[in-house]
Order: structure tokens, then sequence, then C-alpha cells
């Protein structure tokens, strides 16, 4: 297992006495929660679910287990090297399930297990003392920052914030760039962190939740900024399946076509107006002549 832990998919199982816990992470698992709460049941033991996909759609699994409550620390049955010290986030984006679930006001965790991943949804918007507790405890324990995984806010991501979290965060600066409202932030952002390597500046770049070329747009601002873009192409939050929603000009195939080119690095090699999901092969007069076609 890598320093920075598996992540279990979205659909995390686990068994404690007489109960068994399903924690849903995406409502495109909640078909199978289902199957495995039936099994479970059969198998004699009291099913309980919760987590953000089992939220959009309360009585999907109603009728096959328990629904709600609070599991502290579920997050390590998604990933045993992840930790939360706080929840909830004051920006309320309409596409971000937290604020409905958690809440806009922040819910702190003072002894949260100190591990590499490090989950908080919002970690600049944090209360500044709050923000030296949580690297207090790391620093304490010795345990290295390998993942802010949520990432810090552009808008409340300032000098302060930089110098305090420097002090032990050894992976990725995480930043999301939602929409053309956030440009001068994220900008502000990146002029700050100007001598950190691309790599290490992930910027979260929403998709078809604006016109194509307003997306575009915002990817190709990441990558002139020196930035490492990382599409999001915009889904329901209660969707049962894995696909994009496609909203003003775009299509499916375009959502996707997108996401490869800026996620599998082909904006080094080529503009997305010269990509070519799947080109056709550029044949010489030999293979011609030879019957290739």
């Amino acid at each position: 297992m890598k320093a920075t832990g598996k992540w279990v998919g979205g659909l995390a199982e686990w068994i404690e006495g007489d109960t068994a816990f399903l924690s849903v992470a995406f409502s495109w698992r909640l078909d199978d929660a289902y199957q495995r709460a039936v099994y479970l049941n059969a198998e004699g033991y009291n099913v309980r679910a919760g987590g953000p996909g089992v939220f959009t759609r309360k009585h999907y699994l109603a009728d096959v287990a328990q629904i709600g409550g609070d599991y502290p620390d579920a997050v390590a049955h998604h990933n045993p090297m992840a930790t939360m010290a706080s929840r909830g986030c004051p920006v309320g984006c309409w596409f971000c399930i937290v604020p409905k679930m958690e809440g806009k006001e922040f819910t702190l965790i003072p002894d949260f297990p100190v591990r590499p991943v490090l989950c908080d949804n919002n970690l600049s918007a944090l209360p500044a003392e709050y923000q030296d507790h949580i690297i207090g405890r790391y620093q304490a324990e010795g345990v290295p920052l390998l993942d802010a995984n949520s990432g810090f806010e552009p808008r409340t991501f300032n000098n302060e914030v930089y110098r305090r979290w420097a002090q032990i965060n050894k992976g990725p600066w995480r930043f999301a760039y939602d929409d053309q409202g956030d440009e001068p932030y994220v900008r502000r952002v990146m002029r700050m962190l100007h001598a950190v390597p691309r790599s290490k500046k992930r910027v979260y770049v929403l998709i078809g939740n604006e016109p194509m070329a307003e997306c575009l747009a915002r990817i190709n601002k990441v990558i002139e900024w020196g930035g490492d873009p990382h599409v999001q192409p915009f889904i329901k939050l209660n969707a049962l399946e894995k696909k994009y929603h496609v909203r003003h000009d775009w299509t499916r195939g375009k959502l996707v076509d997108m996401a490869r080119w800026t996620n599998g690095w082909i904006w080094k090699k080529a503009p997305f107006e010269d990509y070519q999901r799947n080109p056709k092969p550029v044949l010489n007069p030999l293979q011609i002549e030879l019957g290739a076609i």
C-alpha cells in the first residue's frame, strides 16, 4: 500500500458485532450498496447505511438498511490513510453536497486521528488558531501530510495560510477553479505559488457547468499560469449512473474528450482543438499498395 493509501471506490463496508455498515460516497454506487445490504441481511446482520450517496436519496435503501446516524472516522474505511479534522464549508457552492449535508458552519474535530491524507473540505477558511492546531498535531506526531485532498479555497488562501501550511504540506497544493468568477482569486494564488513546481499546483477545474468555451478558457489559464489542471465534469448529486450531465452547448462526448485531453496531459502535446479521440492512422503509399486498407 502506498503511503497515501488506496481508496475503495466509493462504497465502504465493515462489520462490528452483529451490525454491518455501508458508507456510500457516490450516489451511483447505491445499486451496489442495495445488493450488499440484501446479502448482509440474509446473513443475519443488522445493516446501517450512510454517506453522501445515501444523503441524496434517503429512501433508496430504506427497506434494507437503517439510514443515517453518525459514525466517527468513517473516512478511514474508504482509505485507511485518510482522516478529517473538520466538517462543513461556509462557501455553499450549488453543485457541492458538503453544505447541504454537513452545513455551512464548521464542526471541528480537535482529537482527529493524524494520518497522511487530510480530507477537510476547506482548510484555508478554518479559523487560524484551528489551522495551527491541525499543523501542531502533525508536527507533534511526526506524521507527514502527503495529500491535503480536498484542498484550499482560492478566495481565502493568502500568504499567511501559505506560510502556515508550507511547514507540513509535502504533497500538491490543491485548489478549485469552478467558474469564471474564481479567476482573480486563482490567478492570485498561482502568483503566490510561482516557485512551486507545476506538478505540485493541482487545480480542479469543473466543466459542464458553463459553456464549452468558458470551461476550456479556465483550463488554458491554469496551464498558462503554471499549474496542472485536473478536470471534473459536472455530475448531478443524485445520479444513479456515473454519467456526465449535459448542459449548455456540451455533449457527453465532448465532456469525455475534454476530460481525457486534460487529465491525460495531452495538453502538453496539442491544443484541445487538435485533439482526436480515435485518430485515423496515416498510411504511407506502400501500406496502401499492400492492401492495408
